[in-house]
């Protein structure tokens, strides 16, 4: 009966794949926004070496809960947030799911990147080097207004961020990545400092394996999770002052496709460096899929964090992707897990212990209850 199970799931993935409609070209950025600090990183003492202390396993997350919003008398909360992914671009689509990842790595899954700066506050999440870039906020207050008219303030903007990311996960590939089950019931953060951003929480472009697989298992993700998420980067474009591989100008890592280090050579040694952007992929710019770790065993990837998997430890999980059928498939259910997975990071709870909120307006902190 396992083996019926698993046959008729990939007949119908192969059934998926055949019925495909050809894409249009998008624009899309969901590359990396970091300075350009030099050759092979930034300053020493940025806090950017691997760290050696155990990690932290977040505890399970009982009060998330997939329908939550079914029992609080919003049955129609993922739709509507669904609505607003399809018509948004595929470019902010790609965005989205940068947005989720942005968001759980720093402070957890709390929207606090969605904040801004007040008048007399400090700068925000969103101002920080590698947030500048970011795309989607838009979308998220789309559809938070859209569930303000529905059932006002029930739905957390920390699980709108969740569900939008799922929609363009599912969209970006086609179908392929199905419309997994996302569990909800997260609650709003309040606090949201630039300060938090680089360092010890967002991955550097230029991080090697031991740094990437400390940095995610601080979260709660383990290095098959690392590598499964890495796939991200098969969509978007990155800005040609975040590719450390090619810096200096005409001097590219030794592992990168001579080919690809022209391309990037000729394309990115111009003055406007700052604002040029080249594909994370170049091969299927506009779709979420496997030829990410294709590339990664080639020498096809921008950053030496992606470069990083093609490593000892790693390589043969990221053949496996690159792989048959099989492998493509196994990438695409477990990216879903590992979205889910990473969207438990450091959940808020609401009242009684007042950890968090439902913000009225996903951009503030709601106003003080007058007493």
């Amino acid at each position: 009966m396992a083996k019926l199970a698993v046959l008729a799931v990939l007949a119908s993935f192969l059934a998926a794949v055949s019925c495909q409609s050809s894409l249009s070209k998008w624009s899309i950025y969901i590359g990396y926004g970091y300075p350009s600090w030099g050759p092979w990183g930034p300053p020493q003492g940025q806090g950017y070496a691997p760290r050696t202390t155990a990690s932290t396993q977040p505890p399970p997350r009982n009060d998330l809960k997939v329908g939550y919003y079914a029992g609080k008398n919003c049955s129609n909360a993922e739709e509507i947030v669904r609505k607003a992914v399809v018509n948004a671009t595929a470019g902010v689509q790609a965005g989205l799911i940068r947005l989720f990842f942005h968001d759980c790595f720093v402070r957890g899954c709390d929207a606090s990147v969605l904040l801004e700066q007040t008048a007399d506050g400090p700068r925000t999440e969103r101002q920080g080097f590698p947030n500048q870039s970011l795309r989607g906020f838009d979308v998220i207050e789309a559809a938070k207004d859209a569930l303000e008219k529905e059932c006002p303030g029930i739905v957390s903007c920390a699980d709108i961020l969740a569900f939008a990311a799922r929609d363009a996960s599912s969209i970006l590939s086609r179908g392929k990545i199905e419309y997994y089950p996302v569990p909800a019931g997260r609650y709003d953060g309040n606090v949201s400092l630039e300060s938090d951003v680089l360092g010890k929480n967002l991955p550097p472009p230029f991080a090697d394996l031991a740094t990437l697989t400390q940095m995610f298992a601080d979260k709660g993700l383990n290095q098959t999770d690392m590598v499964v998420l890495s796939g991200g980067h098969s969509i978007g474009r990155s800005h040609c002052s975040s590719i450390d591989r090619v810096q200096p100008p005409n001097s590219p890592s030794p592992s990168m496709d001579p080919a690809l280090a022209a391309k990037l050579n000729q394309t990115c040694d111009t003055p406007d460096n700052a604002t040029t952007t080249v594909p994370q992929d170049d091969v299927t710019e506009n779709d979420l899929d496997i030829q990410y770790y294709k590339n990664v065993l080639s020498g096809r990837v921008l950053f030496t964090s992606d470069a990083a998997l093609n490593s000892t430890d790693t390589r043969e999980l990221v053949k496996r992707y690159a792989g048959d059928i099989s492998g493509a498939l196994e990438w695409y259910l477990y990216f879903a897990e590992a979205m889910v997975k990473m969207g438990n990071i450091g959940v808020k709870t609401g009242p009684p212990k007042g950890e968090g909120e439902i913000r009225n307006k996903c951009g503030f902190v709601n106003p003080p209850k007058a007493n």
